[in-house]
């Protein structure tokens, strides 16, 4: 390279004791990957002593450091003795920095899990499962503070936003909710006939296609696609705006967070589950009808008769029942976990995830509670 007052460049001089290396001009990040490309192309020495000389040097960063210290190390390997005596004080101080900090990070071998490390997870999965549930306790109450706020000054509730989550949740989950239970009751009806055709007892069918459906398919399977669907939807929604620092910027405004975001969905969320839990029990009985007068030879007539004998309230109410609760799991998880959001994109991807995940796994408890409860009270 040709030399300059600040254009960089380096002259390989060999002599008999090994070789000397001219630096000169400004060795900084601007110039490094010109610099580090010819650097590549030097042939040194392969015996004696390396000098390397800057006295000629301009100016010297970080990057111009590291490409003298890399030319050092290269030198070393070919057992090289490298001289660093003609470099000015400052820019040797910067390459011996720069030498310290290039050790290795050290790579610790995996290690096999015994039983002292499975005891430590699960003491600290245990403990954090126990943080997140007294986190979640706090923000429901915050949650039912807000209500009674709300009560108290009805005209605090925005119904805009009530009715525009009433139809994202309601009226648009209906394709997707009604095609489960239509091809749920199907299922249990092709399933059924073929278990009780052995006992030649097919007529009850339909009271295996009713009961179920009325008292846990139609729920469960309205309950788990607003997870996936609605739930899913609130943590991304609030945690894009906790990325945003919308939220930030709503409290500075005097604006309340809960009071805003997470009740209208709450509310909405409420109200639509009965309705499409009613519309599940519907289209799940239809498919088993279906089912039956196609596969069975049952004519609508007999099957809506014996779904009269079949039924009864209690099975009807129990599902509806179940309904708002399961609703309020999922609202609440879904806007718990979007609250938490930080960070990046990465962590409303996470939090998304864990919000269904947490909304499935507590219906399905709430589910198993209500089970217990309802045979205790014989209904």
């Amino acid at each position: 390279m040709a030399a300059g007052d600040e254009r960089p460049s380096f002259e390989l001089v060999m002599d008999g004791d090994g070789a000397t290396v001219r630096l000169a001009g400004a060795w900084t990040v601007e110039t490094a990957g010109p610099l580090f490309q010819e650097l590549q192309l030097l042939r040194l020495p392969v015996r004696g002593r390396l000098i390397l000389d800057g006295a000629a040097l301009s100016a010297v960063d970080t990057a111009g450091a590291w490409l003298i210290y890399r030319l050092g190390r290269e030198a070393r390997k070919n057992n090289l003795a490298v001289d660093l005596a003609a470099m000015r004080g400052p820019h040797r101080a910067l390459i011996d920095e720069v030498a310290a900090n290039d050790a290795p990070c050290p790579v610790k071998p995996p290690q096999k899990l015994g039983a002292i490390e499975l005891l430590e997870d699960l003491g600290q999965g245990t403990v954090d499962l126990w943080r997140e549930g007294l986190k979640f306790i706090n923000f429901v109450g915050l949650v039912v503070v807000t209500i009674g706020r709300t009560i108290m000054k009805p005209q605090r509730l925005r119904l805009t936003s009530v009715v525009y989550h009433m139809e994202q949740v309601g009226v648009r989950a209906m394709p997707i909710v009604g095609l489960m239970a239509f091809l749920l009751g199907i299922v249990i009806a092709q399933q059924g006939e073929f278990q009780l055709r052995r006992f030649g007892a097919e007529v009850f069918v339909v009271d295996l296609v009713a009961i179920s459906i009325l008292r846990e398919i139609a729920i469960l399977i309205t309950a788990i696609m607003l997870a996936g669907r609605s739930g899913s939807a609130f943590t991304a929604q609030i945690g894009s705006m906790v990325l945003n620092e919308e939220i930030d910027a709503m409290r500075t405004l005097g604006i309340d967070p809960i009071e805003t975001l997470v009740l209208p969905r709450l509310l909405a969320i409420v109200l639509m589950t009965p309705l499409l839990t009613f519309y599940s029990d519907i289209i799940g009985i239809f498919g088993g009808g279906l089912f039956s007068w196609l596969a069975l030879d049952m004519t609508p007539a007999a099957f809506i008769d014996r779904l009269n004998a079949a039924i009864t309230t209690d099975s009807f109410l129990v599902g509806i029942i179940k309904a708002p609760f399961f609703a309020a799991v999922i609202a609440l998880s879904g806007c718990f976990e979007g609250l938490k959001v930080s960070g990046g994109a990465e962590s409303v991807g996470k939090q998304t995830t864990r919000s269904v995940v947490e909304s499935i796994f507590l219906v399905i408890v709430l589910d198993a509670a209500f089970a217990v409860f309802f045979s205790a009270i014989d209904m």
